[in-house]
């Protein structure tokens, strides 16, 4: 169901009634594995994305649900949930969630790229905290590493780059190496 809607989601094909539909499965299907709570909170954040109004409990329900899978398993998927939380902490209006805030979410990435340092959707997410709360000096070894690996980031987190790259004034201005 989440590959599914990730799919999609990567060919630009996923419609808001995809994302409810997958949503709505998920919350009919009761798991208690940190996989289960790692779907459903994903498949929360992915329809938040566009829904508007209705965001703001479909954010709490990612915030619970990725709390909990990473509390079951914090080496899931090597760290998913906490990668997934760190995000949210730092994109997410602090109105919205209720157990962090951005300095949490960069903590929390920090800690996700230092643990899983060669996994570039790691790295991305943490360039992309720093260039979101105004700070992308941090961000350009991040940005290197992710073009060194470019290849094999999935379409989504590919667009991620481009728009990070605008942001910190192209690929010449890092300097990689």
């Amino acid at each position: 169901m989440t590959n599914a809607l990730e799919l999609l989601i990567d060919e630009g094909r996923a419609t808001l009634d995809d994302r409810r539909a997958a949503y709505d499965a998920i919350c009919a299907w009761k798991g208690d594995s940190a996989e289960y709570a790692f779907a459903r909170a994903s498949l929360a954040g992915r329809l938040a994305q566009l829904t508007g109004i209705t965001a703001i409990a479909l954010v709490r329900d990612m915030e619970s649900w990725g709390r909990l899978s990473l509390k079951l398993d914090p080496k899931w998927h090597e760290g998913a949930a906490r990668r997934m939380l760190g995000t949210m902490y730092v994109l997410a209006p602090g109105s919205l969630v209720q157990h962090g805030n951005s300095e949490d979410g960069i903590e929390l990435l920090e800690q996700q790229a230092a643990e899983y340092p060669s996994n570039p959707a790691n790295r991305i997410r943490l360039a992309e905290g720093y260039i979101t709360l105004n700070d992308p000096d941090p961000a350009s070894a991040h940005l290197c590493f992710v073009l060194q690996h470019e290849k094999e980031l999935r379409p989504t987190d590919a667009t991620l780059l481009q728009v990070l790259l605008e942001q910190v004034g192209g690929r010449a201005k890092l300097d990689c190496d």
